[in-house]
């Protein structure tokens, strides 16, 4: 049996490459990639010459059996996306089911992925907390915001420049326009910037200043209500 190996790429700065993503990348008998020409600027940034092979969320389903054939016959597969860690919103998770039910070793190498700095540079509680992803474009998209409404822990969110003022009016229509809230954009880049706030100082900011680059929004969890102030609704309703 060969290896599977999932291996993280940076989201911005190359530094954030990893010693042991470079000899896996090197050692492996093939890379498995989204785009072959993104993909092909990382590997020859880094001395990496190795056959790189198309495998994306419109080829996954057809593709995967043929590469747990050749992960059972011995060879050692690499699995990378376009930036950040493969599986976390984009193509994996399909691939490494049917190697780990086909009795392949399947190995993620720690790195990269864009909503861990994101959510601990927030501000906002990490202790719990809920990745959502991207969110439906259209079906079922407030059917699932409303879903999250009394959600208490910290929510994750990946956006898109283009969609991010809509999301935030979105988000302040179902949490309410005072809900704590950071917008991350561009990590590990040269223009990295977090935009910390209430949602209606959040948009307000995003109204003025044009939205750029990839984001990941952070949004508080609903508050608990604590017991004394529950006792306070109580004594209220019965004095009515």
């Amino acid at each position: 049996m060969g290896i599977l190996y999932l291996v993280p790429t940076p989201v911005g700065n190359m530094e954030d490459m990893t010693l042991r993503a470079i000899r896996v990348l090197k050692e492996a008998d093939l890379v498995l990639c989204e785009d072959t020409r993104t993909s092909g600027i990382l590997l020859k940034h880094f001395e990496i010459r190795n056959r790189l092979i198309s495998h994306h969320k419109f080829n996954e389903h057809s593709t995967s059996a043929g590469i747990v054939n050749r992960l059972k016959a011995g060879e050692t597969i690499a699995l990378i996306s376009d930036s950040g860690t493969p599986g976390i919103s984009d193509p994996g998770f399909f691939l490494v089911r049917e190697a780990a039910a086909s009795g392949v070793t399947v190995q993620t190498l720690p790195g990269a992925t864009a909503f861990v700095p994101a959510l601990v540079s927030s501000g906002l509680p990490c202790d719990r907390f809920c990745f959502e992803g991207f969110l439906p474009q259209k079906k079922g998209r407030r059917t699932h915001l409303e879903s999250l409404s009394e959600e208490t822990r910290t929510m994750v969110f990946y956006e898109s420049p283009y969609r991010v003022v809509k999301t935030l009016e979105q988000f302040a229509e179902v949490f309410g326009t005072e809900r704590q809230a950071s917008c991350c954009r561009e990590i590990s880049k040269v223009h990295e910037e977090s935009v910390r706030g209430t949602l209606a100082e959040v948009i307000a900011h995003f109204k003025e200043t044009e939205p750029r680059g990839e984001f990941v929004i952070v949004v508080a969890g609903k508050g608990k209500v604590k017991s004394s102030d529950r006792k306070k609704q109580t004594d209220k309703t019965y004095n009515v």
